[in-house]
Formats: C-alpha cells, sequence, structure tokens
C-alpha cells in the first residue's frame, strides 16, 4: 500500500478552517473581560474530563485496544467524555489510531515521524487523509453501534451543546475557556503524543518503530507520553512500566478495578 507524500495531498480545508479557528478563538482568552479563575478552573476540569477519561482511558485504552473491559454504560459514558474533545468521532479515531499501530513510522502512517515534527504533530490533518479509507476495515467491533454511530455522526452539534450549557452558566468567559482554550490545550496535548513521542525521550523496547518514552508528554497526556512502551506492549492497559514512569491513566483503572468495574485487565508480561 503506497501513501502518496503531503505535497501531493490535497488540502483539507474543512479541517484547515476548522483548527483555525479554534485557535484564534482561543486567543479571546487574553482579553481581561474573558478571564475569571472559575473560567481557568473549568478549563481544566473539562481537560481532565474530556482528553484524560474521555481520549485516553476511554478512546484509546478501552476502545482501541481494550485493554481492560467495563460495564458497557461505563464504556458509553467515557466514549461521550472523548467525543467532547471534538477529536473526530470515535469510529475515526479509532480506527485511525488502529492504522497506525499497523504502520508505525512507515509511509502508509498518516503522521509518519519520518516526514518531520511538524506532519507528525498536526500537518498531516490538513491534508487528505488516504488512511480514511481503512477505517471501517479496522472498526468492525463498533462500526454499526447505534451509539457510537450517533457519537460520529454528532460529535461537533454535541460541542456547540456544550458551548450553549457553558454561555448560560458563565457567559462567554466559560466558552471561552471551556471550550476553545480547553480545545487547544487537549489538541496539543494529543498530538504531542504522534509527534514529540516519536522524536524525543529514550527508548527502553525495540518496537521497530522510532517510539520513545517522554516524561514531559507523560504529565501532560495522564500517562501517554510513556509510548515505546505502549508501542511494544500495545495491548497493557498500563503504559509507565518502571516504577518512576508515572502513569495516571493506569491509577485510574487500579481505582475502577478496585470498585469492580474494571475487569479482564491485560498487562506487559505480567507487568
Amino acid at each position: 500500500m503506497t501513501i502518496a507524500t503531503s505535497t501531493k495531498l490535497p488540502i483539507d480545508w474543512a479541517t484547515t478552517i476548522f483548527l483555525a479557528a479554534v485557535h484564534i478563538a482561543a486567543l479571546f482568552a487574553l482579553l481581561p473581560s474573558n478571564f475569571s479563575w472559575a473560567a481557568v478552573g473549568l478549563a481544566i476540569f473539562l481537560h481532565w474530563v474530556t482528553g484524560g477519561l474521555g481520549i485516553t482511558l476511554g478512546w484509546h485504552r478501552l476502545l482501541t485496544h481494550r485493554s481492560f473491559q467495563t460495564p458497557k454504560w461505563l464504556e458509553y459514558l467515557l466514549v461521550f467524555c472523548g467525543t467532547l474533545a471534538c477529536q473526530m468521532g470515535p469510529i475515526g479515531w479509532v480506527g485511525l489510531h488502529r492504522h497506525h499501530h499497523a504502520y508505525s513510522d512507515q509511509e502508509p502512517d498518516q503522521h509518519d515521524s519520518n516526514r518531520g515534527f511538524w506532519w507528525s504533530h498536526m500537518g498531516w490533518m490538513l491534508h487528505e487523509v488516504p488512511a480514511k479509507q481503512e477505517i471501517a476495515r479496522y472498526t468492525k467491533d463498533i462500526g454499526n453501534d447505534p451509539v457510537y454511530l450517533f457519537f460520529e455522526k454528532y460529535f461537533l452539534p454535541i460541542q456547540i451543546a456544550l458551548g450553549i450549557v457553558l454561555y448560560l452558566i458563565g457567559g462567554w468567559s466559560f466558552v471561552v475557556w471551556g471550550i476553545f482554550v480547553r480545545l487547544v490545550l487537549v489538541y496539543h496535548c494529543t498530538w504531542f503524543v504522534n509527534s514529540a513521542t516519536h522524536q524525543f525521550g529514550y527508548r527502553t523496547y525495540d518496537s521497530q518503530d522510532r517510539s520513545t518514552n517522554c516524561w514531559w508528554v507523560a504529565l501532560l497526556t495522564y500517562g501517554e507520553g510513556w509510548h515505546n512502551n505502549h508501542h511494544a506492549f500495545q495491548y497493557s492497559a498500563r503504559h509507565g512500566l518502571k516504577w518512576w514512569e508515572i502513569d495516571f491513566t493506569w491509577m485510574m483503572i487500579r481505582t475502577l478495578q478496585a470498585l469492580g468495574l474494571a475487569r479482564k485487565v491485560r498487562l506487559a508480561d505480567g507487568k
């Protein structure tokens, strides 16, 4: 399978304009009238809900890699939290991530780090992504689930609805910080896993790609920065395998396990 280089791929104008608009809107947080500590606290809380519970715990470790199981109601709740991160719908996100693991740092990989930091961080999203044609093949386990199909179709209206709720609660400052600032922060934290953890850090395992363990990305992404460990044992619920590799998401999984809400937790070589 051959994927065209970035210079041959047409620009995805819808995605480019959307991302530009979100980043520009986040700049309104610099206006004194839009600042409040309550709004900042809201952004931090929603960062954890959407990026931590949603993307990292729900979409990545639970849904993409099935590294543990939860009751269906909790699975749907976590996937809903991920939908609020506004990073495509869950089916598309899972499909592209599974495709990335199949071709990590090879030409078909949509964010192949061999093409440079900018490309793997966000440049690839600004072009048409041929790997999207493979999504259905990689998501047969969830592709027909009506709940996932609903989130896939309506993730943007759901974000708009959240913005309306935040405006009614706290006005424009809550919208600016709770939607736009928070989205920009969650976006770049997520994208650092594609870029920085294929460029910076150390390698514990030969994972047949350029993945690394990067401590500062791990802090920003609730443990996802231990990426070389993850690529070596991609189905492991625990990414931080050394005692110093702090993995907040693994702590959340252990908490769910203690509460009887997580079972069949899969680990790397029993670690």
